[in-house]
């Protein structure tokens, strides 16, 4: 059986960088093939070769068997290759139906675009995919991001796509969109598109692919059948090494409560919180997207101030208004987007860094330029940062470099609290366990952290104590030893109603005992 996409031997260099070298890949019709690596592996590289646009160095790209080259990204559309990117490329202004035939609208007689046929045509290709919720005359910029991505899947199947690239494709989406989604992958490999899957999760992975090809550092590592592996070979072959604890929780002294919210209050999802964090504490925050999990971080920061209730930080109550505030009292932010709140892409290492020390670093409203540089010099080696210098811009990091950055900016600070919404959210395998490390290390010390986290293992390997968020409510509360996803998925399920009328059942069947 002939692939229907065969690259041998691509190297691709940029200056200064070999992205790839002598890489091999291929992918079936109806084969849905995994392609894992760490940040900066060539993962990205070697799908914009795919798609067109970038042209390797060396190497031959067949296709259907023949050697073709692609010049443009139209050439590889017109063969059938469709990209979906972590980004989006929809436009938010007209409908659905006008963005799935962006480009190739179909025409009347006359040459116009026949709006009838097109919505027509648009309402088959949804329902096609089993999409039955979404209304072809809506405008996309009004659709959650897990129907928007339904959009992009149309648009590439009405192109008739033989061949869909998904890059990343569940970083933004709730669980039951990710289901979705699940069900559209395997419809399209029963009708034969060729599905090339890149994700961070290794749980999708296991659950979707036939067959996982990994790279490392612009090199061909193996290309494996699912069935005849499993995580630890994996991220053996991610990292060329073997990661005996993703979650290395280390043994800390728990001191006494360093953050305490009473009854706080701010509309609509934050509704009469109560809890406290103490000194050498990680206290997972567990719920569903929509929860109030990120709001209630957004609420003690000072984003947008509590309505009424109480925030005491080492046993003294403070009304805090704003993150200024927040910022004097000790208490840091690593926010869930670091693209737009937690970095400064286009600056520096060393500016992310002093960014949130200013007023220390300044001098007669003058930055000490030497302070900063050995405040950046000292963030990049104590976080084990991988850059090529504190010059180097940002947006050229990895993932999970990024996110040091961020981490590496408020320990500037030194906080006594530190709250951290989707720490490990885009990052490889290899420095997840980085930041977990640091996470554990930081308790240590004596930190009181309060990590929030769509990931159940992340919050079950890390956390001394688990609260669950729905609704704007905890709805329970589970110490490090009886916390297990089973509970804590039933507690993210159940409503408050159902939750009170199990107690009341369980109430009376014990006054029955008596």
């Amino acid at each position: 059986m002939t692939p229907i996409l065969e690259l041998e031997q691509i190297s691709k260099r940029f200056p200064g960088v070999q992205a790839l070298d002598n890489v091999h890949f291929d992918i079936f019709s109806g084969e849905v093939h995994a392609l894992l690596g760490e940040n900066g592996a060539g993962k990205s590289t070697l799908i914009k070769i795919m798609s067109g646009v970038h042209k390797p160095d060396t190497g031959e790209i067949k296709f259907n068997g023949q050697p073709v080259q692609f010049n443009n990204p139209r050439e590889a559309q017109a063969r059938g290759i469709a990209t979906i990117y972590q980004e989006l490329s929809l436009y938010p202004d007209l409908t659905v139906a006008e963005n799935i035939f962006m480009g190739h609208a179909p025409r009347n007689r006359i040459g116009m675009v026949d709006w009838r046929a097109m919505r027509h045509r648009a309402k088959e290709i949804l329902e096609s995919l089993e999409i039955h919720d979404l209304d072809v005359n809506a405008k996309v910029g009004a659709l959650t991001v897990g129907k928007r991505q339904r959009v992009e899947i149309a648009k590439a199947l009405s192109q008739d796509a033989r061949i869909l690239i998904m890059d990343e494709p569940t970083a933004a989406l709730t669980e039951s969109d990710v289901q979705r989604l699940f069900t559209i992958v395997r419809l399209l490999r029963e009708r034969k598109v060729g599905i090339i899957y890149i994700s961070h999760r290794l749980e999708e992975v296991f659950t979707l692919a036939d067959r996982v090809t990994v790279l490392r550092d612009g090199h061909y590592v193996g290309t494996k059948p699912v069935a005849e592996t499993n995580g630890d070979d994996l991220i053996s072959m991610m990292v060329g090494r073997t990661i005996d604890n993703l979650f290395p929780k280390l043994e800390t002294k728990i001191g006494e409560p360093v953050l305490e919210v009473n009854n706080l209050w701010r509309r609509p999802l934050t509704r009469g919180i109560s809890f406290q964090v103490r000194e050498g504490e990680i206290v997972g925050l567990a719920g569903l997207v929509g929860s109030g999990r990120s709001e209630l971080a957004l609420t003690i920061f000072g984003i947008t101030p509590a309505e009424s209730g109480q925030i005491l930080i080492k046993g003294q109550p403070h009304k805090i208004k704003n993150p200024r505030q927040a910022m004097k009292l000790g208490i840091a932010y690593v926010p869930e987007d670091r693209s737009t709140q937690g970095l400064i892409r286009q600056m520096r290492i060393r500016e992310n860094v002093s960014v949130a020390m200013l007023t220390a670093l300044a001098h007669r409203g003058f930055i000490d330029r030497k302070s900063e540089v050995e405040l950046a010099k000292h963030t990049v080696g104590q976080l084990n940062v991988r850059a090529t210098s504190i010059e180097q811009v940002v947006n050229k990091l990895s993932g999970g470099n990024q996110q040091k950055i961020v981490v590496g900016k408020w320990l500037a600070r030194h906080p006594k609290v530190l709250i951290m919404d989707e720490p490990t959210r885009g990052v490889d395998v290899g420095a997840k366990a980085e930041i977990h490390r640091l996470i554990s290390e930081l308790a240590q010390q004596g930190l009181a952290i309060l990590m929030i986290s769509s990931e159940l293992p992340e919050i079950l390997g890390m956390s001394d104590r688990v609260l669950v968020m729905r609704e704007g409510h905890i709805v329970a509360e589970y110490p490090r030893a009886e916390a297990t996803q089973e509970v804590i998925v039933d507690a993210m399920m159940r409503s408050q109603t159902d939750r009170e009328a199990s107690k009341g059942i369980e109430g009376m069947a014990a006054r029955n005992i008596q």
